[in-house]
């Protein structure tokens, strides 16, 4: 009998001619994220199997890779009816329960004995040995048995995985990460469909501080949990920004400043090669996030622009936030260049015409170039660096 972890694929068995590729990605993000750790991989179309010796170590780093359905701890033993039935009782000699029911699957349907009679004969096994009855609807335990070509596999322990598509699968795109509540989760949203990141942070000393990049680079950190490969790239934004408030008019600052934060991020996604930006605006929830407002800005960009919590209420956005462990550092108290000079009044049905004039008060394109010029990369290590902050 030999105990190893059985992953299951969930949503890439929907794939049919490129499943392989599919499993062949998550297999080198599983390679990454157990990087020193001593395990052996075996995987197929249908199923992958991991032994080692560090089960509960390897479990909670495969919780945080996308592309899992599921992750089972489960018993590797000879597919024959004496030696399934003597497996489960050692099995089950340390575990307490009171009530249980078998689950038989035959994938082998060479196995001489079919799937309802298998359950019957090894609920007998264990009604005989242990102090315990059968209940179907509501048990204490249920004892699943797969019957494979390669062998039976025991189990009483299945892992939620986090589903979604392998990480790179889809390319990669560029996160508009702020330090607030819903970028980093529009980030995690996006690696669970197969979007690789790299992240845009804008900066403008000495009026956003250092502990302000700080906190993005740790939120950066905690979605990198996911990902394993996240760079981060800080624009020095401070005098592209001096000039906005200087030539623009306060009610349409906000506006005209993420017309300009659009026309930096579809530079940087040119030079880099990537697909697509991504961020965290949800419909109505501020001024520049009104329909009008992203029309208008929008209209700097040919790109797509991706906003996976668009249809989200803030509530929503909270519960993903606190379920990946972005929320208490999001809420620190350090503000970014969107926020430091917000106006009392900002509009919230943007006019385009009034956008291109005030534009051509001063000389964007230059400083929208100099700020691209002069990013700063800092690429993460795959762990939650504690002493950003």
């Amino acid at each position: 009998m030999k105990k190893l972890l059985l992953i299951k694929y969930g949503e890439l068995t929907t794939k049919k001619g490129n499943r392989n590729t599919f499993i062949k990605l998550l297999v080198r993000n599983i390679n990454a994220i157990l990087n020193g750790i001593d395990y052996r991989i075996q995987y197929d179309r249908v199923r992958m199997y991991i032994e080692s010796d560090d089960i509960e170590i390897i479990i909670s780093k495969l919780q945080k890779v996308f592309g899992i359905h599921s992750i089972v701890e489960c018993y590797k033993v000879n597919n024959n009816m004496e030696d399934i039935q003597s497996s489960l009782v050692e099995v089950l000699k340390n575990v307490s329960f009171k009530t249980f029911k078998v689950e038989t699957k035959r994938a082998d349907k060479d196995f001489p004995t079919p799937s309802m009679e298998c359950s019957r004969i090894f609920g007998g096994v264990v009604l005989k040995n242990f102090d315990c009855k059968v209940d179907v609807h509501n048990p204490d335990l249920v004892i699943k048995v797969e019957i494979r070509r390669e062998g039976a596999f025991l189990y009483i322990r299945e892992i939620a995985g986090i589903g979604g598509y392998p990480v790179g699968i889809q390319g990669k795109g560029l996160l508009m990460l702020s330090g607030g509540i819903d970028s980093p989760v529009a980030g995690y949203l996006s690696l669970k469909r197969g979007v690789d990141l790299e992240c845009l942070y804008f900066e403008s000393p000495p009026h956003t501080s250092l502990e302000a990049k700080n906190k993005v680079l740790k939120l950066a950190s905690i979605i990198n949990e996911y990902s394993g490969n996240i760079k981060v790239h800080v624009v020095p934004f401070t005098k592209l920004q001096e000039e906005i408030y200087k030539n623009v008019p306060e009610s349409y600052v906000i506006t005209i400043m993420r017309r300009m934060m659009y026309r930096i991020a579809s530079g940087v996604v040119e030079r880099r090669h990537l697909k697509v930006i991504l961020n965290g605006e949800s419909i109505g929830q501020v001024a520049s996030q009104t329909l009008d407002s992203m029309r208008v800005i929008n209209s700097v960009t040919n790109l797509p622009v991706i906003r996976p919590v668009a249809c989200m209420d803030k509530l929503e956005i909270i519960d993903i936030s606190n379920k990946i462990g972005t929320y208490e550092t999001s809420i620190l108290p350090y503000e970014d260049c969107c926020t430091i000079f917000l106006p009392k009044h900002p509009v919230i049905n943007p006019e385009l015409d009034k956008c291109l004039d005030y534009e051509k008060r001063f000389d964007y394109s230059t400083l929208v170039e100099e700020c691209i010029n002069n990013i700063e990369t800092h690429v993460l290590k795959n762990e939650i660096d504690n002493d950003l902050l």
